[in-house]
């Protein structure tokens, strides 16, 4: 999906990004940026303002997507750039999920509790894997829920006030996500 949507969003992301690199911002000032918009986000989904909070995780969200859009018109990503991104990014769903869980928690709903615990193990593990599947040399991008899908997910379900319809697509999904991932660094570790 990432790659689909790169191919329709590139240019506009570019345009975007060339504008950034234009006022000389960093990649890693957007990055950091987008993880303090994601926090922001959590603060109005825990108040209850889950409207407000869906707009700011769409736009911080895309923050993500133009850090990464400027480093390559920069010229290439920094290791130290792509580690940070990968960090930060972990933070900012992290805090995602803690607004969900407090405004869960204020009313009084256990449910969702728990669906925010295992929406965050989905997610978190899906990270994970991936993570050290590379370190083992093995790239897994595979999966029907990766990052940019769980947003698509969480997004809209924000937007229109049912945090849980979004949690239960991605507690299932994301914990599929993680187990297709070890199934496939199982399956590369045979060869």
């Amino acid at each position: 999906m990432t790659d689909f949507l790169r191919k329709i969003f590139g240019k506009l992301l570019n345009s975007i990004a060339a504008f950034f690199n234009s006022l000389e911002f960093s990649p890693d000032l957007i990055t950091i940026l987008g993880v303090f918009g994601n926090f922001l986000a959590a603060w109005f989904i825990a108040n209850g303002n889950l409207f407000t909070g869906g707009l700011l995780v769409l736009v911080f969200g895309l923050f993500d997507a133009i850090d990464g859009s400027m480093a390559r018109l920069q010229g290439g990503e920094t290791k130290f750039g792509a580690f940070l991104d990968s960090v930060l990014d972990r933070y900012s769903e992290l805090a995602i999920f803690f607004g969900i869980l407090i405004y869960s928690l204020r009313g009084s709903n256990p449910v969702n509790c728990l669906l925010v615990f295992l929406a965050t193990a989905g997610s978190v593990l899906v990270s994970y894997i991936r993570a050290r599947a590379q370190s083992l040399g093995i790239d897994t991008k595979i999966g029907i829920l990766t990052r940019v899908e769980r947003y698509l997910v969480i997004v809209p379900s924000l937007l229109v006030g049912r945090p849980d319809v979004g949690l239960w697509i991605i507690a299932i999904l994301g914990n599929i996500t993680a187990l297709q991932r070890i199934w496939h660094v199982k399956q590369q570790l045979k060869q």
